[in-house]
């Protein structure tokens, strides 16, 4: 195996791509990769400022291609890396591409780190990764004679015509500056020498709370994450009393769209203290919400979403300066706002899809994005098809005697004993069990202030199975005898979770809200199901807030679910967000989620007959006539009442 630097070329191999090409000696390894198409990442042009063009050197005699391999095959550390390394630090072995030169045969691994098309590895192992291909790219420009700075630009990065945003006053910015260029060629921002990242963030905003991610463009990397309530709640807790609003009040409409927008800067401000970088660092931004936030954020009139046939002002995505929706970002910050579905299923729906990509598998999926308003969406590659149902707020612990929202002092988790009918529960801001020693102690500083939607679910899911409520939703009195935590409540009987300072207790009417909100998503997904001509699912995916802490278990105990193999049940965690920072960090995606868009399926719950049949039978636990056999394996559930004559249905065991 020879080394071929004595003919005045060399044979140089990039990993893990495998191409390869000979080269003079003394030629940059950036050069060469560049010459190649090799993914090698740059923003100072070869400068040794940036440090993303860092490569391994691989060592040995590599019989696969017929060479050895050494370090001293490139030329050994300049000034400027050292420089580099001293300053910012580099891993043992590492070398900066822009400066090292060929010298011999060499094998070169180029990390993912340095990778212009990195992905990023979401933790769920069937979550898809993210390819990082922003729309803006930052560029070095540096020449000593000067000259006008948009052509010095194109030039030495070869990017050809180039346009100036009007926000930007490129002029006089000096013989060295960095250029912030979106699409290719308009640029958007200037900065006086060396700039050494730029961000995005990623907006979900929901009908309660509106989440924020933000992003370093070039890495992928989440910096800071924050959220807050959606200040619209004063108008209205669900959507539809937010169009009533609207309709009722003359300027309500601005008003809900000053609030949001005034949140947004709120967050945007919050997230940028979190990170400690410069709100101008910020250039690109992306919008997922259900059709009424994504109107009322847009400015739109969101009145004709409440009335049949809902039609949507806007159906495709937008791309938007950031000034236009008051957003205060840099001058030359854009928005990509995802599409929306339909009248009721809107662009965080969207966003779930392009988290949870249903249209690139061959199971049927069930995907859930829980909230006041429950967007659904089933299918696999072959057929996508989406509604919504009017879950209210229940899930959330609104509507609940003692509901409330998810905080320190919410009981989040219940546990039922079979014989005693004795509660013990978790609550959040500790991990202890009420039963355990500690736990006073462990709570103090909050108490026991409520149940929140998790909460409400578990408790209500033990009720049934220890035989507390019946499987019509009733509670039962005759248990009286048996527990002191059943008592009466008017006409009606009440179960006593926690009597403490705070008394804490699950009424009929609670038990009446959830079968309402139950029954909503359950018809709305077994409605897909006619509709695709299928008995069952292969996998479920919740998501939402309410998704994520939601035990899958007690979700179809209740039957907000079909029955589907437990394993494949699993929160997708806040996958329209997710969806909204995959859309910040791929231009592809944004063509991907548009063409899948434009092939879904709408069904519109409200002019559908069957869905109030749908409705009628779910409100039962956990179906009036639906069985559950993969839940009844793990589960036993109370047996069903019989027809007379009839045996009771077998149950499994746990």
């Amino acid at each position: 195996m020879g080394d071929s630097s004595q003919s005045g070329t060399a044979l140089v191999i990039f990993m893990p791509s495998g191409k390869r090409g000979h080269f003079p000696t003394g030629t940059p390894i950036l050069k060469a990769a560049r010459s190649l198409g090799v993914d090698l990442d740059s923003v100072c042009g070869g400068r040794g400022l940036c440090g993303r063009c860092q490569i391994d050197v691989g060592v040995g005699d590599f019989a696969k291609h017929g060479i050895t391999s050494a370090t001293d095959h490139l030329s050994a550390m300049g000034e400027a890396e050292n420089h580099y390394g001293h300053t910012k630090g580099m891993k043992q072995g590492r070398r900066l591409g822009c400066q090292a030169m060929i010298l011999g045969d060499v094998v070169i691994d180029v990390p993912p780190e340095s990778q212009v098309h990195r992905q990023v590895v979401r933790k769920r192992a069937e979550a898809r990764d993210i390819v990082i291909d922003p729309d803006i790219h930052l560029y070095y420009v540096e020449d000593a004679e000067g000259g006008d700075p948009v052509q010095m630009l194109a030039q030495q990065w070869q990017l050809g015509a180039l346009e100036t945003d009007p926000a930007v006053d490129i002029q006089g910015i000096g013989n060295a500056f960095t250029a912030a260029v979106r699409g290719g060629g308009r640029i958007v921002a200037v900065w006086p020498g060396y700039h050494e990242a730029i961000y995005g963030i990623a907006f979900d905003i929901g009908s309660t709370t509106i989440a924020g991610h933000l992003c370093n463009l070039a890495s992928g990397e989440v910096v800071a994450a924050g959220g807050l309530m959606n200040p619209q709640i004063r108008f209205g807790e669900d959507l539809m009393s937010r169009v009533s609003y609207a309709m009722m009040n003359e300027g309500g409409a601005g008003e809900m769209t000053t609030a949001v927008r005034a949140a947004l800067n709120e967050l945007v401000a919050d997230v940028v203290k979190t990170a400690g970088i410069d709100l101008t660092d910020i250039l690109s931004a992306t919008i997922v919400g259900n059709p009424v936030m994504h109107h009322l954020v847009l400015g739109l009139d969101p009145i004709p979403l409440g009335q049949s046939p809902f039609p949507l002002a806007v159906e495709t995505s937008l791309n938007i300066a950031a000034s236009e929706i008051d957003l205060v970002l840099n001058p030359g910050a854009s928005i990509y706002v995802l599409p929306c579905i339909a009248g009721h299923v809107g662009a965080d729906a969207a966003a779930v899809i392009l988290s949870e990509a249903p249209h690139k598998a061959d199971e049927i999926t069930l995907a859930v994005d829980v909230g006041t308003n429950a967007e659904i969406v089933l299918g696999n590659r072959d057929r996508l098809l989406a509604c919504s149902s009017p879950t209210g707020p229940a899930f959330e612990g609104a509507q609940i005697t003692c509901g409330q929202r998810a905080a320190p002092g919410a009981i989040e988790r219940v546990r039922i004993d079979r014989a005693t009918l004795e509660p013990r529960f978790r609550v959040i801001g500790s991990d202890k069990w009420s039963d355990e020693d500690g736990f006073e102690d462990a709570i103090k500083s909050f108490g026991i202030t409520g149940i929140c939607g998790s909460g409400i679910i578990e408790v209500i899911a033990e009720m049934f199975l220890c035989g507390i409520i019946t499987a019509d939703g009733v509670v039962d009195g005759d248990k009286a005898s048996a527990s002191q935590r059943i008592v009466a409540d008017g006409r009606t009987f009440s179960y006593v979770l926690h009597d403490g300072e705070q008394r804490i207790v699950v009424t009929q009417t609670d038990v009446r809200a959830i079968q309402l909100a139950k029954g909503a998503l359950y018809a709305g997904a077994r409605l897909l199901m006619d509709n695709l001509g299928v008995e069952t699912v292969d996998r479920i995916r919740l998501a939402g807030a309410f998704g994520n802490q939601i035990d899958v278990k007690y979700a179809m105990v209740l039957g907000l679910i079909p029955d589907c193999p437990l394993e494949q049940v699993q929160s997708a965690g806040n996958a329209a967000g997710t969806g909204a920072r995959i859309a910040l960090l791929n231009m592809a995606a944004r063509a991907e989620i548009e063409t899948v868009v434009a092939e879904v399926e709408k069904i519109e719950t409200a002019t559908e007959p069957a869905f109030q049949r749908h409705f009628v039978d779910a409100m039962a636990f956990p179906h009036k006539t639906a069985d559950y056999p993969n839940l009844s394996k793990v589960v036993d559930l109370p047996p069903r009442s019989a027809p007379a004559g009839a045996g009771k249905r077998r149950r499994g065991r746990k």
